[in-house]
């Protein structure tokens, strides 16, 4: 089996995805786990949750499960560790989408964006990075912004479960995403495994920031982002009450729409639209 179908599926499914779940490289007996468990996007990671000592073997894991058609993007090491060059080396002409850690330079990420050939999802967790955010998402093959909230509170020594703490840094990264045509962002991990409750506060508040997913850490958080990024039953009324009335102009030709008292423009529409779209 080729790895051309599987690029240009997962170059997309990064492009849209709401769930995103890492796995680690060096544990190849996860991959088929993690590929089951309803993410919209598997990464497999050989950063952060891969020891030094396990980083060679995690690359030949990668490689060999990329190689055989499956669908995944894969998170490297940031540019100033000794191990970037090595796993840019691994990647070179498996065509799949690139998770670039701690993403400060539009430069590097062109660099990546070259040997992926499948896109990039540039992942913000310094200072730096925040403030190049538009040079970076502007980068041809950059498919996606993301937002590291740990390394970034670390950085700016604020508590990263604060949501008031890293307003102003994720409202940089949805102008960003929005001004490069983007779609919205995608909010940082959250720590806890088993806190339903607390995942999806996270989720939802970076929805309304608007945020349009969340980096997964474990199958049992994705249900309940899934849930917090859905459209409520509400929003998915007001859509269909929005459009039902598009229609109803475009058969009478009025050329003002007024519902529930509201007038209702091109952006309102725009909205209506991209909510029955989340909701489908």
């Amino acid at each position: 089996m080729t790895s051309e179908p599987t690029s240009s599926t997962a170059t997309d499914l990064a492009r849209t995805a709401t769930t995103v779940l890492f796995v680690p490289g060096d544990r190849p007996e996860r991959f088929e786990k993690a590929a089951a468990a309803g993410a919209d996007l598997v990464i497999i990671d050989l950063e952060d949750a891969v020891p030094h000592d396990h980083k060679v073997a995690a690359r030949g894991n990668v490689t060999e499960w990329v190689a055989t058609g499956h669908h995944c993007a894969v998170r490297i090491n940031a540019a100033d560790t000794g191990h970037f060059a090595g796993d840019l080396d691994a990647l070179t002409g498996l065509g799949a989408p690139i998770m670039l850690a701690k993403a400060e330079s539009a430069d590097v990420v062109q660099q990546v964006a070259e040997v992926s050939g499948s896109g990039v999802i540039a992942l913000i967790e310094t200072a730096r990075g925040i403030l190049a955010a538009p040079e970076i998402a502007a980068v041809p093959g950059v498919v996606r912004l993301a937002v590291g909230t740990f390394d970034l509170a670390a950085q700016l020594g604020v508590d990263p479960t604060d949501h008031e703490a890293l307003t102003a840094s994720r409202g940089a990264l949805v102008l960003a995403s929005a001004a490069a045509g983007l779609a919205g962002p995608l909010d940082g991990v959250t720590a806890a495994v088993d806190d339903a409750d607390r995942i999806a506060a996270d989720a939802a508040h970076a929805r309304r920031l608007g945020f349009a997913g969340k980096l997964c850490i474990h199958p049992r958080q994705l249900a309940p982002t899934i849930a917090a990024f859905a459209p409520t039953d509400d929003e998915v009324a007001w859509a269909h009450r929005i459009m039902e009335a598009v229609e109803a102009d475009e058969e009478t030709a009025d050329g003002v729409i007024v519902v529930a008292g509201q007038m209702v423009d091109k952006p309102v529409i725009d909205r209506a639209e991209r909510i029955l779209q989340r909701a489908t």
